[in-house]
């Protein structure tokens, strides 16, 4: 059995008292930063068996571990913040797993998307989640979809680029309302509202971000 598990992505109480059992529980974990989860356990006294898996895995050690849950072991599968597959790529693991006849079990919990969502005070019931803009190639292609785009959009960024992807933005859209959340669950957790061009000087480049633009 192979559990996805959803884990803080912020505040480490944030955590449910299921997904801590099968942290307890499960053979290995496999996650992203052993020294990130390793904190996470410790708060809560769990001892077990950390197993990296991350964007640079080897398909040689994809397969191992793949191996080790036909055999019958369990794992739970984390990130360093918030739920395994979403702009992650867990999805990768999952499906080979489920390739080779493994069961695939869903430990809900925290989101930034859903987190972000849950506060906009915009329409929800139709999104569209665009993971991380990208760095260079496809970005304006990008933001003039967005432009167009029928369905409140959200995406992330990181603290580097938050001001040059608004400014970018604002290019396509100049009259929109956004949200820009900092920092989700944490000390500083910041939401910006307004105008797009308003905020911009606003926004402290630290931290990651959540931004929503309203359809």
């Amino acid at each position: 059995m192979l559990y996805s598990v959803a884990t803080p992505i912020g505040n480490r109480e944030d955590i449910t008292l299921r997904a801590l059992r099968i942290l307890r529980e499960v053979n290995f974990i496999l996650c992203e930063d052993t020294r990130v989860t390793s904190k996470l356990l410790v708060m809560h006294d769990i001892k077990n068996t950390l197993v990296s898996y991350h964007h640079h895995t080897s398909e040689k050690k994809i397969q191992q571990i793949v191996e080790r849950l036909v055999q019958g072991e369990n794992a739970a599968l984390v990130t360093d913040a918030g739920t395994p597959g979403i702009s992650d790529p867990g999805n990768i693991l999952i499906e080979k797993a489920l390739a080779q006849g493994v069961e695939v079990s869903p430990i809900p919990g925290p989101s930034a998307v859903a987190t972000a969502l849950s506060i906009a005070g915009v329409p929800t019931d139709k999104f569209v989640f665009i993971g991380f803009v990208p760095h260079k190639k496809g970005r304006k292609t990008l933001f003039e979809n967005i432009a167009q785009q029928k369905e409140t959009v959200v995406f992330y960024e990181s603290p580097h680029r938050i001001k040059k992807t608004l400014t970018q933005l604002a290019e396509h859209i100049p009259e929109k309302e956004v949200i820009v959340c900092r920092e989700l669950t944490k000390k500083f957790e910041t939401i910006y509202r307004g105008n797009i061009l308003n905020i911009i000087d606003s926004v402290k480049e630290k931290g990651e971000f959540v931004v929503i633009v309203p359809r």
